[in-house]
């Protein structure tokens, strides 16, 4: 073997002395999850390499690590009393049988890389560790001397397992084989622009029909491929394939049922988080372990918070799709670099995305960047968008969505069925809004919410501030008859003329946007499992809670109802003539509220809406750090130029990066080009 398994778990020893001699080096995070003998964590790793770092020059692989880091994690796992267990200990103990250990961690390898046998199995036979190995079959059908069709650029067959070294592997009864696809590594065109995206998440676009699959055949597509996938490797090898690991770590609902048909109901995914008992093993979360990270940082990928308990900490940048958008294809492409750079040097956790568009900038969606059955498409861009952030930037890609600022062509039958006052009107200060109280336009509503999901990888929604409603709102007829059937007079003034009825109304109301959102957000979840939400909120009811019925917006409410209250806390918007003393008033009730700090973020002002200028950079910075000296956690800022640097980078970088979270600064990524989708690349 290349590697000297001696000379290496040497190394290896004297960095564990070293840990034991500077006893901070080595401590773990206080473990989040429970120990209920169900709950467990896993790691998901790649190649293996000797000088990672070097090769990292040549061959820009963020997934491989160094062969000398796998052993010190080795170590690192067993000296802070980390048990490795199999999956079938999982099984065995989701299904009632044998708890698990405490801090299990279940190590995965994908790919199917030669290091696997070289490199890791040795290391696993030292220390006694099973392992969940994953396998590209059409990689590993490559006759020897061919080469493997590996992202953008061919890559040897001798850099891939033989057949022989899987079996071997899997007889030994520490490897597991699971499947990684068939030949899902490649990605499929998405639009008519010719994007390729991921395939097991993507309705395939066909240019020469104009037409992109169906979800009959989207699904056959999968499933043949899983199938193949699992015949080869047990042809191949003798072992018993159960276990699917997505591609990318994208999948979706249709994806799941595909592969339970296809014999693999265990999936693998890249969602954050621990598996505690509410996550179901056909959605296994696994931490994605980068060439940097060092022994001690593993900690960090084996704490991340449990969701519910403490949300992860959400620093945001909310762009306009519209800067992105632009009729020159050329264009449009050099826009999305400067976008992928931006974002790449400042690091945020998420970026909040606009789905739809609104080139007058009045709020309300004309278009959407998604194929869908109701609206105009402006461009199949929202998921090429999307996917580059999230594979090249590292970020979560929340949806921006309107929930009734939909404005329908003028001959669709539901065109008028708007919000309406009780004079009849619909002001013009006010958003054009669909009235979510006819039952028609919350099922067409929904219906671009499930098209949203059906064509586009997102991890989250954030709902826009158009779903409020005023005191005087709705009289539309539907929404007349909804209020009779809350036990109300199915007349706003006899409702309003009565604070009783009034406060009975508001509440109302307000509970029936929630639920209409959650409805929303149900329906892309149909395709998104597993989605984060949001919702954006003005800061008057959230000061003044009696504020509710102008608004139909609730603070308390919604921070139960939404992973994250996205409060628009815009001074200049509001005309605060002390924008730092409002600012503070914001954050002391967030403070004074249950899980207000924990569950708000705290959106500023980059552009006055009133005079068309940004907001200077000195008065975000003193913004920003009134914040963070009042405990505030979750921050972001709206809009985002990142065409004309405005916000300024430097000033942005420094108030709402994560690196600065990080246990130690990790180095900023490569400059990105948008010319190359990361389903065609190199990637998990």
């Amino acid at each position: 073997m290349r590697t000297d398994l001696f000379i290496l778990l040497r190394a290896t020893m004297a960095w564990l002395l070293l840990s034991l001699a500077l006893p901070g080096a080595a401590q773990p995070l206080p473990p989040a999850d429970p120990d209920d003998g169900v709950s467990f964590r896993v790691l998901s790793f790649h190649d293996v390499r000797s000088n990672v770092r070097a090769s990292f020059e040549s061959s820009p692989d963020g997934t491989a690590i160094d062969e000398r880091t796998l052993a010190e994690v080795f170590a690192w796992l067993r000296h802070n009393r980390y048990h490795p267990i199999s999956l079938q200990q999982a099984i065995d103990a989701r299904a009632g049988g044998q708890p698990l250990p405490p801090k299990p961690v279940l190590l995965t390898f994908d790919d199917g890389y030669r290091s696997a046998y070289t490199k890791v199995f040795p290391l696993l036979k030292r220390f006694g560790y099973p392992a969940l190995l994953a396998l590209v079959t059409s990689w590993l059908d490559v006759p020897e001397g061919a080469s493997v069709p590996y992202g953008d650029k061919p890559a040897p067959r001798d850099d891939f397992l033989r057949w022989s070294e899987a079996a071997e592997m899997a007889r030994s009864g520490l490897v597991e084989l699971a499947s990684h696809s068939h030949a899902m590594h490649n990605g499929v065109q998405a639009n008519p622009q010719g994007n390729m995206l991921p395939s097991a998440a993507t309705h395939r676009y066909d240019p020469a029909t104009g037409r992109y699959e169906d979800d009959a055949a989207y699904a056959q597509r999968i499933e043949s491929d899983l199938r193949r996938s699992r015949s080869i490797i047990e042809a191949r090898t003798g072992a018993k394939v159960r276990a699917m690991v997505w591609p990318y770590g994208a999948y979706n609902s249709a994806a799941l049922k595909a592969a339970e048909r296809a014999g693999m109901p265990v999936t693998f995914t890249l969602d954050d988080g621990p598996n505690t008992a509410s996550v179901p093993l056909s959605q296994v979360r696994r931490a994605l372990v980068a060439y940097d990270n060092e022994a001690p940082e593993y900690a960090r990928l084996l704490s991340s918070p449990v969701r519910g308990e403490l949300r992860p900490v959400n620093r945001v940048m909310h762009v306009d799709l519209d800067y992105v958008y632009d009729p020159d294809p050329a264009q449009q492409e050099r826009n999305l670099s400067a976008l992928l750079d931006r974002v790449a040097a400042i690091r945020p956790r998420a970026v909040f995305l606009q789905a739809y568009a609104d080139p007058e900038g009045d709020g309300v969606a004309d278009a959407l960047y998604f194929p869908n059955r109701q609206l105009p498409m402006r461009a199949d861009l929202f998921s090429r968008v999307a996917w580059q952030l999230r594979s090249r930037t590292g970020v979560k890609v929340y949806a921006w969505m309107p929930v009734m600022a939909f404005r329908l062509p003028a001959p669709h039958p539901l065109a008028a069925h708007t919000v309406r006052t009780m004079d009849g009107g619909t002001p013009a200060d006010r958003y054009h809004r669909l009235s979510p109280f006819d039952p028609e336009v919350r099922a067409l509503i929904g219906g671009i919410y499930e098209d949203l999901g059906r064509h586009a990888f997102f991890e989250g929604l954030l709902f826009h501030d158009d779903a409020m409603l005023s005191d005087d709102e709705d009289a539309s007829p539907p929404a007349l008859a909804e209020y009779g059937r809350w036990g109300l007079p199915a007349d706003v003034a006899a409702i309003r003329a009565d604070p009783a009825l009034m406060a009975r109304w508001t509440g109302a109301k307000t509970r029936y946007l929630t639920e209409f959102t959650r409805e929303l957000a149900a329906r892309a979840g149909a395709w998104r499992p597993g989605l984060e939400t949001a919702r954006n909120l003005y800061a008057r009811p959230v000061l003044e809670p009696a504020a509710e019925q102008w608004f139909a917006q609730n603070y308390e409410a919604s921070l139960a109802a939404y992973d994250y209250v996205a409060l628009m806390a815009m001074p200049r918007m509001e005309r605060e003539a002390d924008a730092q003393a409002w600012l503070a008033r914001l954050a002391r009730r967030a403070a004074d509220t249950p899980r207000g700090l924990d569950g708000t973020v705290f959106e500023l002002q980059a552009r006055d809406w009133r005079t068309g200028r940004p907001v200077p950079d000195e008065e975000l910075a003193r913004q920003w750090a009134l914040l963070h000296r009042m405990g505030v956690r979750h921050m972001g800022y709206y809009p985002d130029d990142f065409l004309a640097n405005q916000p300024s980078l430097e000033v942005v970088r420094r108030a709402i990066s994560v690196r600065a979270l990080l246990p130690r600064a990790l180095p900023a990524p490569a400059p990105t080009s948008a010319a190359t989708s990361a389903a065609e690349g190199r990637s998990p």
